[in-house]
Formats: structure tokens, sequence, C-alpha cells
């Protein structure tokens, strides 16, 4: 059985799938134990507590309308612990390992990322009671290890008054690891203390090392109702938010580096910085993290002329400070970002600290120069602020609004005004066909467009028409779970868009291998190489032999839960393609372990992926 066919109920149940007995030898039954025996904390009681609702996520492998690998399996008891492998009713993030960072796909690293950022996807989970967390733990059921930060909110998502101030405290942070095992684990690291009762956490992950989709089940949120003595006082830090550095606030005399003594003090100055050359002053500090380089502008004249440098700002990736970003901070960036071309903006902004008002703001005063735009899961964004992008962004290129899945389905149409657009990403949001249509007729320009678990698209074959008829020139499309695109649809698109060098059709379950549309990509796209058939349980020999004999570029192919494909026609595929790299074979009845290991031995380039359920 392939993921997502196997029997399961189709909405979630707080009833586990296996005895509660095995579950609770692991776990533990749900308790209150004193806790005097800790002697930071007064004596009181400790409260466990599963997930209430998902509230927030990046990305999920699942549907938008079912449970199946969807994050919203994150909320309840366990459904699968303590067994491991690969179920439907557990999380499953879209990605894994390095494969897509090598796609064509792909989008350069922003610079000035700080190396203890880890983070590629993210998911926020509510509980019941507000508490002083004294542990968290995360049900992991396969390929654990993708955690690499769990945060605490001081906003209760359930209250109907929200505090002023929205705080998000770190209650632990790890560099992304490779677990020894594929095998189910309770995770639970050492959790620092904080100074608020928190039943909102967010757990950041990277999947990067991991060698398949990691698959969590459950999180166990413990704390006590009263605050622990040693989390009573809060040491403030300097952090993004602080970036107001005037020229008033600036001292000559103060400063790392303006100390001088008596009379050779004006002689000295700044001492041998003095004497460097402006460009290498401005390479050493280009170095430095944006917190780093707002700080330093506070401490000289020198150093604020160089750290307010526009040229300092031309990439500007905000996403590691999401929690910490408001409008105010927006306003004191402003006017350093005037030669602005890079921004990346995903995550922030959201429950209030960003509002519209203030993004728009700042894009009429930075969007001029502005070429790439990421804004992944802003859930801020109003049509408003697509508006103001199609007026102030002329020369914008890429635009990523994946897992906007707020903004109405109305907004964007601003979209099709920004006529020099060559990346478009709509993952997970509510865009409708006829404001694609429109996208696509008047950006032709478009070379990478992924429109990944859009719903509201009726008929997938217009689009691909489109496609076809509009944008020749297109080099990746991912179509991940559009179920109504038909034979006739991808054999114009791939008979317009010959250039294509990635075609993501997974769980387009519409499309049959009878119809020779297999057949016919393979034929008609000589550069790919990336092709993902996810749960085309019609994929067969023919078509792999066609891709053998017309795609030797292809790099990575998942053939996914298909019953038709034999161990011939694969030895014969990793014989004409050298460059291949990842082939996921998983849930492929015909194909076992034992002739998985054995191509592995003979292939050891390639990745070749065989799930498992226990």
């Amino acid at each position: 059985m392939d993921r997502e066919h196997r029997t399961h109920s189709a909405q979630h149940s707080n009833t586990p799938s296996h005895p509660s007995g095995t579950r609770s030898e692991a776990l533990g039954s749900r308790r209150a134990v004193e806790m005097g025996q800790r002697s930071a904390m007064p004596v009181t009681v400790e409260v466990e507590q599963y997930g209430k609702e998902v509230l927030d996520f990046s990305s999920h492998y699942g549907s938008e309308n079912s449970m199946s690998y969807t994050m919203w399996n994150l909320a309840g008891v366990p459904n699968v612990y303590p067994s491991s492998g690969d179920f439907t009713q557990t999380a499953v993030f879209r990605i894994y390992g390095s494969w897509w960072e090598q796609c064509t796909s792909s989008t350069p690293r922003f610079r000035r990322m700080p190396p203890s950022f880890h983070s590629q996807d993210y998911l926020e989970l509510a509980f019941e009671e507000p508490v002083y967390p004294t542990a968290v733990e995360v049900l992991e059921t396969y390929h654990p290890g993708a955690i690499v930060k769990i945060l605490a909110c001081s906003l209760n998502p359930f209250s109907q008054n929200p505090p002023a101030e929205v705080r998000w405290e770190v209650l632990w942070a790890g560099k992304p690891n490779k677990a020894l095992t594929t095998q189910a684990r309770q995770f639970s690291p050492s959790i620092k203390q904080i100074n608020f009762a928190t039943n909102l956490l967010r757990l950041e992950v990277n999947c990067s090392l991991l060698e398949y989709y990691t698959e969590l089940d459950a999180v166990i949120l413990r704390g006590v109702r009263e605050r622990p003595i040693l989390a009573l006082y809060k040491i403030p830090v300097i952090d993004i938010s602080d970036l107001s550095d005037s020229e008033e606030e600036i001292s000559d005399a103060g400063g790392l580096c303006c100390r001088s003594g008596g009379e050779n003090r004006h002689n000295l100055g700044n001492g041998y910085f003095d004497r460097l050359p402006y460009e290498l002053i401005q390479l050493i500090v280009s170095h430095l993290p944006v917190p780093d380089l707002c700080r330093l502008a506070q401490s000289c004249k020198l150093f604020h002329k160089h750290c307010c440098d526009p040229l300092q700002y031309i990439q500007l990736s905000l996403q590691p400070y999401w929690a910490q970003l408001t409008d105010a901070s927006l306003i004191h960036l402003q006017s350093r970002c005037t030669l602005l071309q890079r921004l990346n903006m995903s995550w922030t902004g959201n429950r209030g600290a960003v509002t519209a008002a203030g993004f728009c703001s700042f894009m009429k005063a930075c969007g001029v120069s502005l070429v790439c735009l990421e804004l992944s899961c802003c859930h801020f964004l109003t049509e408003v602020c697509l508006e103001v992008i199609a007026q102030t962004c002329p020369c914008l290129q890429e635009l990523n609004l994946a897992s906007c899945d707020r903004l109405q389905p109305q907004a964007f149409n601003h979209i099709a005004k920004l006529a020099n657009l060559r990346r478009l990403v709509l993952y997970r949001t509510k865009v409708e066909q006829s404001a694609i249509l429109s996208i696509l007729t008047f950006c032709p320009e478009l070379k990478h467009l992924n429109l990944g678990s859009c719903v509201m698209i009726e008929d997938y074959d217009v689009v691909a028409s489109m496609l076809s008829a509009r944008c020749r020139s297109l080099r990746s499309l991912d179509l991940w779970r559009c179920r109504n695109l038909s034979e006739r649809g991808l054999a114009e698109l791939v008979s317009g868009c010959r250039l294509l060098e990635e075609l993501d059709l997974g769980w387009c379950s519409t499309l049959q291998s009878s119809s020779g549309c297999f057949q016919h990509l393979a034929r008609s796209l000589p550069r790919l190489r990336k092709l993902f058939l996810t749960a085309n349980r019609t994929v067969c020999d023919s078509d792999l032999e066609e891709l053998a004999a017309n795609c030797s570029a292809l790099e990575h192919l998942d053939i996914l839960g298909t019953r038709m494909v034999s161990p011939a026609s694969l030895r014969k595929l990793l014989k004409s393609c050298p460059q291949l790299k990842l082939l996921d074979v998983s849930f492929c009845s015909q194909v076992d372990s034992r002739f998985v290991q054995e191509l592995s031995g003979l292939f050891p380039n390639v990745s070749i992926k065989k799930s498992f359920t226990q």
C-alpha cells in the first residue's frame, strides 16, 4: 500500500490505534505528580497535556482536504507511537534531505544568515491550559532528528484578551543532526525556564540531513501552574528590534574603536581604522549578521557611517528574526534599504507584530530596485499589500507567497502586473483559475512556477494549455496534488514547454499511463532532471523505458506507490541515467527490499528509497 491509501480514519480520532497498555508503558499514564523535590520550584502539581490544535505551519506532505500526512495529525494523543515506520496518521513536512536544494527551482542562499539559524519549516501547536513548562516531549515515529528549535509564546491563542506585547522565548535549540536509527523515539531535550505561562509552542525543523521524511505523532507539554522561582527574572537582551541609532546617541569619543587619551585624542581619532580604505571596512562589516551590524552602528560615527551604508543592505534576510521584527524595526531599516534588491521576510510579522500598513510603507520606500521578495507564511499580507508590491516593485523577478493561505483569492490578480516575473511560488494559497490565467497571460517570462496544493483552481487542463502557449521558457513546474489534470492537459504542457527540467506531478491521480501520456512526456522533455510521479499507481515498465531512452540527464525520480514497475526496468533506467541521485520506489509492490539492496550495491551514487511500516 502507498502513502495515503492505507486504511485509516479520515477524521482525527482521540482513540489510539494501538493497545493503550503498550503506549502506557512507553509514555507513562497521565499524571499529576508532586514537584517538591525540585529545589528550584515551589511545591506544586505538574500538568501533562497533549496538543489541542495545530494553528499554523509552513508545509506538509498531505492534502488540504484530508488527514493523511497532514500537520493536523499532531493534535491529540498519539496514533502510532511507539510503533515505527511510514504511517498516514502522522504529521509529515513536504521535503527532506538536500534534494530540493539541488534542483533548478532552488534559490541562492541569502547573505548574512546567522550561523545559528538552521530552521527550514515550522509548526505551531496550542494546548488547553497555560503552564510554566518543565518539559516538552515530541513523539517521532520515523526518521527522527529534524527538530532544531522549540519556542514558547506568551499569547494564549484561546483568550479573548490578547496581551499588548507578544513574546517568544526559545526553550531549546540545537544543530541539525542525523539520528542513528529510523526507529521511533521520544525526544525530550532539557529546556530552560521562562517567566510566563504558555499554551502555545512552536517547533522548527531542519530535514536536510535526513535520509527520508520525518514523521511526528504527538507533542506533550508538561508544566506547573505556579511560577517557578528561577524564572522570576528575565535578563534583557539586545535584538533586532533595538535599531535606533541617531547621530545624537553616538559619541565621538565612545565606542569600540574610538578610545584615545589626553592630548593625542584628536590625532589618533579612530586609530588604524582611519587609515583603512573605505571599501575594506565595508568588506569587514559585510560579514556581520543584521543585529550585530545595527549594534555596531551605535558604537561611533565611523562605524555608523559604514553600517548604515545602503550597499550593506542590497540583500536582507529578516526571516531569522521573525520573533522580534515589528513595524518599528522596518521604520528604522527603511533609510538603509534604498538599494535593496533581495528581501526575505518569510515567517515574519504574524499576530500583529507587522501590520499591512507598516509593510506597505516599507515597500513604497524600498521596493523600487527589488528583484527578489520572499514572503512565505506572512499572514499579515492583504490585497492592499499585493497591490502595493505590483505598483512599487517594477523590477521584481521572484515572488514567494508559499503558505500565505489567508490571502483572499482576489488579491492574486495584482501579480499579473509584475511583467518581469521569472519565479512565482503560490504553494498552498487560495489563488483561483482566473487569477492564474491572467498571470500567465501578462508574465510570459516565467521560468519557475509552483502551484502545489492550490485547491481553488478548477481546471488544470486550461492552466496547462495557457502555460504551453505563453510560457515556453518554463524550466520548473510544481503541480503537486493538482488532482484534475488530465492526459490532454499534460500532452499540451509538454509539447509547448519543451525546456522543462523539473516537473512534479505527485498525487495527480487523474493521469493514466495507458493513455501514453508519460511516454509522450519522456519523448518531449529531453532536458528533464527531476520527475515526480508520486502515488500514480499506473506508472509501468514502458514509461521507465522511455525515460531511460530519452532523459539521460535525469537526477531525481519518484515513482512511489506504483504496482506495475518491475526490477528489470529499474535496472535499465539506472544504467541509462548516469546522473541519477534520488530514486524513490517506496510501496512499489514488485520491488522488494532485497532487490533495493542489490541495486544500491551496483549503483552506490544513487540514493534509493524504500519506505517501511511495522
